[in-house]
């Protein structure tokens, strides 16, 4: 479970209330992977215990969000001559039917590229009181209500992205916000939540000469005063929401196509750092200014990841890098525990629930993993079906996003 004090510094930065059992951003209600569930499946393969699968038009990798019974996430569909409907829908989560398919933005013909292991709907929405916020990197950002109407459309940030677009958004203090870090002139951006209109725009300034990453930003606060932590090319950077002005900052270096959302438990900051050569960071959060050289309290190669966020539990960090190799760190001093490859690659973000921890490989399969300073694992789950999105998590269920599907993983036999 994360320790008390990380989570009443972080649940209360929740712009609304939400259900104890809804999953209604990217890795959670506190944003970093934690689930409140009494229950959680131990085991399922291709047939067993996978409640319901529904097949999602079109691609995408977002991951699912969970208000009130009904799943959203974001595809895109192929159109005429190369272009693509950027679409929200909506699921029933009790049986996996579809309430509504909306269109939220279209993408033109010539796009920009991607990586081939993007999608052109990677971004996870973000669900508020009686919005649903879904944002396409460069290509923009829409709000619809929870019927599925657009209120309002945002296309005028447009920049040159690398591989495609990823981060997600957060939002805070009726703001919606989120990196906007292309090929050139990165920067993070806040909207207006009920309007979709730009309040403030801050460019990055950091020396590494690849500006391009992917990382969502989060929301904390440190004596009193909130901060946006925003992991971005050469550096971290904490934003204040009211104007987005700088507060502090670490560097590191060339790191790029930054990806991984950090954690804050222990009173420290925890994040990877990115290509090519990437380190796990613990960060005191209460500096001003450059503190790169006054607040770094440990860091750590082995085992860091380029893609999958990190996940606290306890008194450990734990980690699963992109190659398959998961490992237990001491969030105090940074000393590894135990680090074991799991096999396989990994992009999706790890959960702990039920006092579990959950791994997803790209190849569709799930590790469980005792939580601890001494390595146990519970269970290996087969899917066959390729994944690179992160679990949304409901009351003794897992919603998993693959190639082509969205699964409902649970206790029972597959509902027809």
């Amino acid at each position: 479970m994360p320790s008390s004090s990380a989570l009443c510094l972080i649940l209360p930065l929740l712009a609304a209330p939400v259900l104890a059992l809804d999953w209604p951003e990217f890795r959670g209600p506190d944003g970093q992977g934690h689930a409140q569930v009494r229950t959680a499946p131990i085991q399922w393969n291709a047939t067993s215990n996978v409640v319901w699968r529904m097949t999602i038009p079109g691609s995408g990798w977002s991951s699912p969000v969970l208000r009130s019974g009904r799943l959203y996430l974001t595809t895109a569909v192929p159109g005429e001559g190369g272009s693509r409907s950027l679409r929200v829908l909506c699921l029933n989560a009790g049986d996996g039917s579809t309430r509504w398919d909306a269109e939220a933005l279209t993408e033109p013909a010539g796009a920009p590229g991607i990586h081939e292991k993007n999608g052109h709907a990677s971004a996870t929405p973000v669900i508020g009181e009686d919005r649903v916020f879904a944002h396409f990197g460069h290509q923009g950002t829409a709000c619809l209500d929870l019927q599925g109407r657009v209120i309002w459309r945002q296309t005028s940030l447009g920049y040159t992205p690398v591989h495609g677009n990823g981060s997600s958004p957060v939002r805070v203090d009726g703001l919606l916000v989120f990196s906007a870090d292309g090929a050139e002139n990165p920067a993070i951006v806040a909207l207006t939540a009920a309007t979709g209109e730009v309040r403030w725009k801050t460019p990055r300034d950091a020396a590494a000469k690849r500006k391009f990453s992917f990382c969502t930003p989060l929301v904390i606060e440190v004596a009193g005063r909130r901060q946006i932590i925003s992991p971005a090319s050469g550096a971290v950077c904490a934003y204040d929401p009211a104007d987005g002005h700088e507060l502090w900052r670490v560097n590191y270096g060339e790191g790029y196509s930054v990806v991984p959302r950090p954690v804050f438990a222990q009173g420290l900051l925890f994040l990877a750092t990115g290509f090519d050569h990437p380190s796990i960071y613990a960060i005191r959060p209460d500096g001003s200014g450059d503190v790169t050289q006054t607040h770094v309290v440990w860091k750590v190669a082995k085992g860091a990841p380029n893609t999958p966020s990190l996940l606290s539990v306890g008194d450990e960090i734990y980690a699963i890098s992109d190659g398959g190799v998961a490992s237990c760190i001491d969030a105090r001093t940074g000393t590894i525990n135990w680090s074991e490859r799991l096999g396989g690659e990994f992009s999706a973000s790890p959960v702990h629930a039920a006092g579990r921890l959950y791994f997803q490989a790209e190849n569709g399969t799930g590790f469980v993993v005792e939580p601890g300073k001494a390595y146990h694992l519970i269970a290996r789950n087969e899917l066959d079906e390729r994944t690179l999105a992160s679990y949304a998590v409901d009351e003794g269920a897992f919603f998993i996003r693959t190639e082509s599907h969205l699964l409902r993983i649970g206790d029972g036999p597959m509902k027809k």
